[in-house]
């Protein structure tokens, strides 16, 4: 499936809490039905594929490398996301990503429960996530890698 050109057209994510289901290497298994209405695509298009099929490209790298290292040790992790709609145009959330057990007590997937942001909050990260891009930006033309210190855990994640 190909991803689609991004516009500057924003949709306004109003209520409720859009939820997903994925296995350990991300892939979706579970979509609700205000996920596929806000992500623009249906659910059969959504199961079986990456999550980050909804990831805009604004998005500065290092917040999912942050949310994946927290998931995968066990810990929930929450934060601003700008996602990505079918359309091209795009919607901000909050998102609460949780690590899912099976009966055995062993980690086998993620849920991610999504809600609207606070908008003078939102102003906050999107300036810093500018920045964090920028920063991005000028590390990979000097060919050096991001430090696991560059980003801010407490700024990121809203705890």
């Amino acid at each position: 499936m190909q991803r689609p050109t991004p516009t500057d057209v924003e949709i306004k994510f109003e209520g409720g809490n859009m939820i997903t289901e994925t296995d350990l290497n991300g892939k979706i298994v579970y979509v609700n039905r205000l996920f596929t209405e806000m992500s623009g695509y249906s659910k059969e298009e959504l199961i079986g594929k990456p999550h980050s099929l909804i990831r805009h490209p604004d998005m500065p790298k290092c917040c999912f490398r942050s949310m994946w290292d927290t998931v995968k040790a066990g810990n929930p992790w929450e934060g601003y996301v700008k996602n990505l709609r079918k359309d091209g145009a795009f919607y901000w959330v909050v998102v609460t990503v949780t690590p899912k057990y099976n009966d055995a007590n062993e980690l086998c997937g993620f849920i991610a429960v999504r809600k609207p942001p606070g908008e003078l909050t939102l102003q906050e990260i999107k300036e810093k996530y500018t920045q964090m891009i920028e920063s991005e930006a000028c590390m990979r033309e000097e060919n050096i890698y991001i430090p696991a210190t560059f980003y801010d855990d407490d700024f990121i994640a809203v705890s």
